[in-house]
């Protein structure tokens, strides 16, 4: 469905207004032509009345097309009002894995470009409601003048539409590519943008994705954005040169073939220039519309979820006093386009609450995945999650994710603090974990909101554990989260302050390699080619002697 379909079956019964009342105004401009035909063109003696009368036909016109004009765009901006706000609400709602197959770059674009495409599209809705309805207004009053002539008209213009069509559908192909070269731009902007270290120290690396890879999707996004381009301008000159070919059309047909007389090939002539520049106008507007179609079709391809109103806040005492969660024979594949993914799993996994429990793994082990599945972001491919035996079905899986905090290796640091039950976190509960986190004197906080953000990242990852522990929540997941913190705080961490969460009743997972610390755990997990392992916790000497794992 496209972009004008989308706003009929939203605002049905307001468009069907705007299109009476769109109408009446195009009736109402060929009836000043016809009033200036046949009250002034044609009067004899005073015209005063005539005058006054067609001063009243202005003012009504003015306030009728104003009012038009103005509601069609009033529509327009509410529907891409609502569909911003619907799209960012499809995003909350949808799962991390879709997202993470989507990309940033293709949801940024989509929430950008896509969402500005579809202004744009409906900036310009007035214009082609207008001039169409306008158009179809002047030619019945041609019809009424003279049918033969008015149908060598229509035939003429019938020709230019053929063409015109022709020329708007190669214009929609090229923006359609436009539409994926400006995918890959994005990519390539974050690309220069958070790899800017890299690429400074990397000259050579710099140069190939400049000139191999930038080079190649802007190469691309010229060549159809000037295609674009010129199909559209060709429409347009087309249009506009047709319609003045179709004035010597006219006066052919009177002068040499006597079709009607003069007067009439003259009002012909006076309406036809009347709809050219609105004709013309609203013909120019159609790319802009096909544009918002294309992006239309982009955001339908993303497959977020459907639409809800509310977030359907799940309720705090769902799994409350839970005392065991578990994995039953969990596995999850990673999708491929040939089919093979890397598989984790079966895993069975058995957490207490309050314990401690530290994971190990290499890169690629699926350590991140299984943290993943422990918190409910990613849906098992088969097995169950299950809270003190009972099964975490689709109905539960929003509560269920409502015991975790994290602070993943690529968090984001929210600037709002937000307390157990989303309300703004105690200003003296929050004094006391920055005095825990040594971050008391490192930043400010107006109205439970964060002020200073530029930190080093092991000072951002602190304010993240801030956040985290202030929701309250009964498991922390904690993924490489000392590995940025200078010698002497991370000895804290895992001395004072797990033992302190522990206290508290929190379950702490911790994804980590600090093996001088590993007796501190109560249980040792390793990940190893997606299969999850249990090794002994070392004592305390063995593991300040660098005890290798197995």
């Amino acid at each position: 469905m496209g972009v004008l379909g989308l706003i009929y079956r939203q605002y049905r019964w307001p468009l069907l207004g705007v299109l009476l009342l769109s109408a009446a105004s195009a009736v109402l401009n060929v009836g000043v032509i016809a009033f200036i035909k046949n009250r002034l063109m044609d009067a004899e003696g005073a015209v005063e009345g005539a005058m006054l009368a067609f001063a009243g036909l202005l003012a009504l016109l003015f306030a009728l097309s104003f009012g038009v004009q103005a509601f069609i765009a009033s529509l327009g901006h509410r529907f891409v009002h609502g569909l911003r706000r619907r799209l960012v609400k499809q995003v909350l709602d949808s799962d991390v894995d879709r997202l993470e197959s989507l990309g940033s770059a293709r949801l940024l674009a989509s929430l950008s470009g896509d969402v500005q495409k579809i202004t744009i599209g409906f900036i310009n809705l007035p214009e082609i409601v207008y001039g169409s309805i306008l158009t179809l207004a002047a030619f019945g009053y041609l019809a009424w003048l003279s049918l033969p002539l008015f149908g060598a008209t229509l035939a003429w213009l019938a020709l230019m539409v053929v063409v015109s069509q022709q020329l708007m559908r190669r214009t929609q192909a090229h923006m359609r590519q436009l539409r994926e070269a400006d995918d890959a731009l994005h990519a390539h902007y974050r690309a220069v943008i958070e790899g800017r270290q890299e690429l400074a120290l990397n000259r050579t690396r710099a140069q190939h994705l400049y000139e191999q890879e930038y080079l190649a999707s802007a190469g691309d996004y010229f060549h159809h954005v000037v295609r674009a381009d010129t199909f559209h301008w060709s429409n347009s000159n087309w249009v506009n040169c047709m319609i003045l070919a179709s004035l010597a059309l006219v006066f052919a047909l009177v002068g040499g073939y006597g079709w009607a007389d003069y007067t009439v090939a003259s009002t012909f002539a006076v309406v036809i220039l009347f709809v050219r520049a609105p004709l013309v106008s609203s013909m120019g507007a159609i790319p802009n519309l096909l544009g918002a179609n294309v992006a239309l079709e982009k955001l339908n391809a993303l497959q977020l979820q459907p639409y809800r109103e509310d977030f359907d806040l799940p309720a705090a005492t769902a799994f409350e006093g839970w005392q065991r969660l578990q994995l039953d024979a969990v596995t999850y594949r990673y999708r491929s386009e040939d089919g093979s993914g890397f598989v984790v799993g079966p895993l069975d996994l058995t957490l207490q609450r309050g314990e401690r429990v530290f994971l190990v793994g290499g890169n690629g082990s699926g350590k991140s995945t299984l943290a993943r599945l422990i918190t409910g972001l990613y849906q098992p491919d088969t097995g169950c999650l299950r809270v003190d035996g009972r099964a975490v079905g689709e109905h539960d899986l929003a509560a269920y994710q409502q015991l975790f905090s994290t602070v993943f290796s690529d968090f984001h640091l929210f600037r709002q603090l937000l307390g157990v039950a989303g309300e703004d976190a105690p200003r003296d509960v929050v004094q006391a974990w920055l005095a825990l986190l040594r971050m008391a004197h490192k930043v400010r906080i107006e109205q439970a909101r964060l002020l200073d953000l530029e930190l080093s990242q092991g000072q951002r990852k602190r304010l993240g554990l801030l956040l985290a522990v202030l929701e309250g929540r009964g498991v922390l997941l904690l993924d490489e989260w000392a590995a940025d913190q200078d010698p002497a705080y991370r000895r804290a961490f895992y001395q004072q302050l797990l033992p302190q969460l522990s206290e508290q009743g929190v379950t702490v997972i911790a994804i980590t390699h600090d093996d001088h610390y590993f007796h501190l755990a109560d249980r040792l997990l390793k990940m190893e080619g997606g299969q999850l392992y249990a090794l002994p916790v070392p004592a305390p000497g063995e593991a300040q002697r660098g005890r290798a794992l197995p």
